[in-house]
């Protein structure tokens, strides 16, 4: 009888042996169907600029110091090896777009600072790597980024769904992440790679969603859903860009560069993390 009990404990512990290896040759598929999707350097960054953003960062694009930090960066980026370079511009000025950068290929050593970061980052990278052409992706649509500070800040209303939520994101947005909040309080002394870190590390993305969308969603008055229908377009718009995204004519050979306002980047992080078309690289592994 112990013998019969020994043979049949035995036998499960092979049985759950055989299983379990069976699950890990079938976790290794989806790395092998990763291989074939295109990789995607999903890059987010401050606006050089002007801009209507409700956050901007102080910088001199006449600045040659920094010019020559900017040119440091575009080398690491290249180092990605982009064969599809896509930017915040629209679709329909591709044209006019690539009718600049071709002209500051005639005369590379100067950088075209005109145009912010797709000017001084993009051309740059581009150049680097041969890319032919560069794709503007954006899609523009306004929406009100303070419609929550103006409800909490006006007597006459009342934030009926989640005041206190609402403000500690407004307030207090890395409340468990103390080296962030150091890191932020120093942002402008920080060099260009540094805020460029910063800005592309997934805690600091997840800010942006909130900072220009989620927090909207605990902001109401009375029954209504005017927080909800605000954060919905900021939604729709970065849908948008990545339909734009996907319009572009692309096989499992190219390898896409993406240079957008961060907050464009957190969300396309999203999208590219479900897509079974795209496969995302590592930001901060090119940013050393």
């Amino acid at each position: 009888m112990k013998q019969t009990i020994l043979f049949l404990s035995i036998s499960l512990l092979f049985s759950c042996k055989n299983e379990t290896t069976e699950l890990n040759e079938k976790e290794v598929i989806p790395k092998e169907i990763e291989s074939n999707k295109i990789k995607v350097l999903n890059f987010g960054t401050f606006h050089f600029g002007n801009t209507s953003d409700a956050n901007k960062t102080e910088f001199d694009e006449e600045n040659r110091e920094l010019q020559n930090e900017v040119r440091e960066i575009s080398k690491m980026i290249a180092e990605f090896q982009p064969t599809i370079i896509c930017v915040e511009e629209l679709p329909q000025d591709n044209e006019q777009l690539n009718i600049l950068y071709q002209d500051f290929l005639k005369n590379s050593s100067v950088l075209n600072t005109k145009h912010g970061e797709t000017s001084m980052i993009a051309f740059d990278v581009a150049r680097l790597n041969n890319v032919e052409k560069i794709y503007g992706i954006d899609n523009k649509m306004g929406y009100n980024y303070g419609l929550g500070d103006y409800i909490e800040n006006n007597p006459d209303l009342e934030n009926s769904i989640d005041s206190k939520t609402y403000l500690q994101l407004t307030n207090y947005p890395f409340k468990d992440y103390p080296e962030i909040v150091k890191r932020k309080k120093n942002y402008d002394a920080l060099s260009v790679l540094e805020k460029l870190k910063l800005l592309n590390e997934d805690v600091y993305l997840d800010h942006l969603m909130n900072l220009n969308a989620d927090k909207l969603l605990y902001v109401g008055i009375e029954d209504g859903f005017q927080g909800a229908d605000n954060a919905a377009i900021f939604y729709q718009r970065n849908m948008r860009i990545y339909s734009n995204l996907n319009r572009i004519k692309m096989n499992e050979n190219d390898r896409v560069f993406i240079l957008m306002g961060a907050a464009h980047t957190a969300f396309l992080r999203n999208f590219i993390k479900i897509s079974p078309k795209f496969v995302m690289v590592e930001t901060l592994d090119y940013l050393k």
